[in-house]
């Protein structure tokens, strides 16, 4: 067997191991700037959140929250973020099976805010942020910013960015089916 056969049926072997360690260091990557994004928010036993949604009842999560027997989806948004756009309708498509508390950060009164949500046909209500004080106590710079607290009142899943339906749904799922 000559150097130029020995070298064919090599290349396949090397393009495997090569793809596979591309693969691996997207994955590196991928988790690193997700745990770069979620590192400073808060992990544990989650902060207080209450205030009147849009919608005039009353939203509760955290300490004190008694009424919660499964997990709940915290969605931080803005109505300037086009991302947030993007990901609205995965937010609806998550709240007809979840509990899902939407808060609209630095977005206006909350006339403002329900005229963009009766605008954009969402029938989501949301709990407004108009001068940012649930998100500086939940320690969220950016938006979208996602958390799933469980049952117990645990933050669970950290999220920042584009998230997808299914993504959140498992997450949810998780909580719900492995408490901690």
């Amino acid at each position: 067997m000559n150097f130029s056969s020995k070298l064919k049926t090599l290349l396949p072997q090397k393009r495997w191991q090569r793809l596979l360690l591309e693969a691996g260091l997207f994955v590196a990557v991928i988790l690193g700037a997700q745990y770069w994004q979620t590192r400073d928010l808060p992990a544990g036993a989650a902060p207080p959140l209450v205030g009147v949604l849009t919608d005039g009842t009353t939203a509760r999560v955290g300490a004190g929250d008694t009424a919660t027997a499964a997990p709940t989806l915290i969605a931080f948004w803005a109505t300037w973020c086009p991302v947030c756009s993007a990901e609205e309708g995965n937010i609806v498509a998550v709240a007809q099976d979840h509990r899902v508390i939407s808060v609209a950060m630095q977005s206006g009164d909350a006339a403002t805010v329900s005229k963009h949500l009766q605008q954009r046909g969402i029938a989501l209500p949301a709990l407004i942020d108009a001068d940012g004080r649930h998100a500086a106590n939940w320690r969220v710079s950016g938006v979208p910013t996602h958390f799933v607290v469980d049952a117990a009142g645990n933050v669970r899943f950290r999220v920042v960015g584009y998230a997808t339906t299914w993504g959140l749904k498992a997450r949810l799922w998780w909580a719900e089916t492995f408490p901690a």
